[in-house]
């Protein structure tokens, strides 16, 4: 069974950086697209990023384009987001899902708390 578990959350200065890291067990994490959600207080999940399981090409909502990099080690079973040019409303509960068939991500990692704040 697939079990997810993301980490590098913490807290940092708007402008700062920080790198997350979704490590796999269980199956083998290349046969899934991975994607990459955030949560704030009150406000729904949306969608950051996804990385495709076949071709490792990357999307990105327009909030994040060019701040955010998303790769993945499949030597290591890790997805990573780098994010670079933090702002405030990039703060929330991060979470990595995974995606088997297309239709949004099927399981969840518990996600990593980022606070962007001076």
């Amino acid at each position: 069974q697939l079990q997810l578990v993301e980490s590098g959350g913490g807290l940092v200065q708007p402008g700062g950086s920080l790198s997350l890291s979704c490590a796999a067990s269980g199956v083998t994490l290349d046969r899934y697209a991975i994607a990459w959600y955030r949560q704030a207080p009150g406000q729904e999940r949306e969608g950051v990023s996804c990385i495709s399981s076949t071709t490792s090409s990357t999307t990105y909502a327009d909030s994040v384009k060019g701040r955010f990099t998303s790769s993945r080690d499949s030597a290591k079973d890790t997805v990573y987001l780098q994010m670079n040019n933090l702002k405030p409303e990039d703060g929330g509960v991060y979470y990595c899902g995974a995606d088997a068939t297309l239709g949004g991500p099927d399981d969840w990692g518990k996600g990593t708390q980022v606070t962007v704040s001076a």
